[in-house]
C-alpha cells in the first residue's frame, strides 16, 4: 500500500469524523430553537429542524483537503469562494433573499474564480471561434449555476439531496481514477464522507437540514470538478475539446430542474417559487414513501452511470450506442415524468 492510498484512508475518515463531530455540535446546540421556514421552498414535513447541516459540511471539507495537504493553490481559491456562495446560503436561509440578489452573487462568485484561475468548458474550440476565452467563460458561469440551483431545487425531501450528490460523487470517484485524476479523485473523495457524516442526521426522519448553505456549497464545488476534469481520449476530438463525462453524471438534477421549469412556465407560475411539483414530489404521490422514493433515486442513478461508463470506455459503435440508450431514455423518462400528477 502506497503513501498515496493511506494518505486517501486517512483523509475520509478524518472528513467524515469531523463531519459526524460538526452535524453533532450543530444539533445539540440548535435543536430546542424554533426555525420558521424562510425560504420558498416547500418541505413536507413541519417539523422544526435546523438548516446548518450545510455549514458542517463547508467546515469539514475545507479543513479536511487543508489539514491534510490535498489541494493545490488553485483549489484553495475555489474553495474560499465556495465558503462566500455558502455564506450567501445562510444568508437566504434566514432572510429569504430576494432571487435577483441571489443569482447576481452566485454569477459573481463563479465567474472571478473561473477568470482567474483560466479554467472552462472550452466551448470555443468546438465551434471554432477565438473570442479570447470570454465565451468560455460565460459558458462554464452558466454550467456551474445551472448545477447549483439544480441541486438546492433536489434538497425537498430529507435524505434527497445528500443521495443524489453523493451518488454523482462516487461516480467522479471512479471516472478519475480510471483515467489517472487523482487529485480531484481524492478531493470527491473528501467531500463524500462530509456529506456522509451530515447524512447520520438528514436520513428520514431528519434532525437536520442541508439548508442552502450546503446545496449551494456543494453544487458550487462539484461544479467545478466537472470542469476541472480533463478528458484525454484523444479518439473523440469534441469531447476533448469541449466538455468530460462528469457532466453527464448530473443527469438527475438536471431532469428535476426541467420537468419543475416545463411545469411553472406552462402553467404561467414563477420559475423562483418553491412548490411540490418535483420528482419527489410526484413519485410520492404514486404512493411511494420517502425512503422508497431515495431508493428509487439511487437505482435510476445506478442505471446512468453504466451507461455513461459504457460510453466511455467501450469504442466505436458500442459507445455511440450506449449513448444513444442513455438518451433516449432520458427523453422518455423526462416525457413521463412531466405528466405525474403533482402532491397536492
Amino acid at each position: 500500500m502506497n503513501n498515496f492510498q493511506i494518505n486517501i484512508y486517512l483523509s475520509a475518515i478524518f472528513a467524515l469524523g469531523l463531519s459526524i463531530i460538526f452535524n453533532y455540535l450543530i444539533f445539540t446546540l440548535t435543536k430546542n430553537r424554533i426555525y420558521q421556514n424562510n425560504t420558498e421552498e416547500v418541505r413536507l414535513s413541519k417539523r422544526n429542524v435546523p438548516p446548518l447541516g450545510g455549514i458542517a459540511i463547508a467546515l469539514s471539507f475545507l479543513l479536511s483537503v487543508r489539514l491534510l495537504g490535498q489541494a493545490d493553490s488553485n483549489f484553495i481559491t475555489i474553495g474560499l469562494f465556495g465558503v462566500a456562495i455558502a455564506l450567501l446560503g445562510v444568508f437566504d436561509d434566514f432572510f429569504n433573499l430576494n432571487w435577483k440578489i441571489k443569482l447576481f452573487f452566485q454569477i459573481l462568485f463563479v465567474s472571478v474564480p473561473i477568470a482567474l484561475l483560466n479554467v472552462f468548458l472550452n466551448f470555443e474550440s468546438m465551434i471554432g471561434l477565438d473570442l479570447n476565452n470570454s465565451l468560455n467563460i460565460f459558458i462554464s458561469t452558466l454550467w456551474i449555476v445551472l448545477l447549483i440551483n439544480s441541486i438546492n431545487f433536489i434538497d425537498n425531501m430529507d435524505g434527497l439531496a445528500v443521495v443524489i450528490t453523493g451518488g454523482i460523487s462516487i461516480q467522479i470517484v471512479m471516472l478519475t481514477y480510471i483515467f489517472s485524476q487523482n487529485k480531484l479523485a481524492d478531493i470527491s473523495i473528501i467531500l463524500l464522507f462530509t456529506m456522509l457524516g451530515f447524512f447520520v442526521f438528514n436520513f428520514p426522519p431528519a434532525k437536520l437540514y442541508l439548508g442552502d448553505s450546503g446545496s449551494l456549497f456543494i453544487g458550487f464545488l462539484l461544479g467545478f470538478i466537472s470542469i476541472l476534469f480533463t478528458w484525454n481520449n484523444a479518439d473523440n476530438q469534441i469531447l476533448s475539446y469541449v466538455i468530460s463525462p462528469i457532466v453527464l453524471f448530473f443527469t438527475i438534477p438536471l431532469l428535476d430542474f426541467f420537468v419543475i421549469m416545463h411545469y411553472r412556465i406552462s402553467n404561467k407560475l414563477s420559475p423562483t417559487t418553491g412548490g411540490t411539483d418535483h420528482i419527489s414530489h410526484r413519485l410520492l404521490a404514486l404512493g411511494f414513501s420517502e425512503k422508497k422514493v431515495l431508493f428509487l433515486f439511487f437505482i435510476y442513478s445506478v442505471i446512468n452511470f453504466l451507461l455513461i461508463i459504457c460510453f466511455v470506455m467501450l469504442e466505436g459503435w458500442l459507445s455511440v450506442f450506449s449513448f444513444l440508450i442513455y438518451i433516449v431514455q432520458l427523453i422518455a423518462m423526462f416525457n413521463y415524468l412531466k405528466k405525474l400528477k403533482i402532491l397536492s
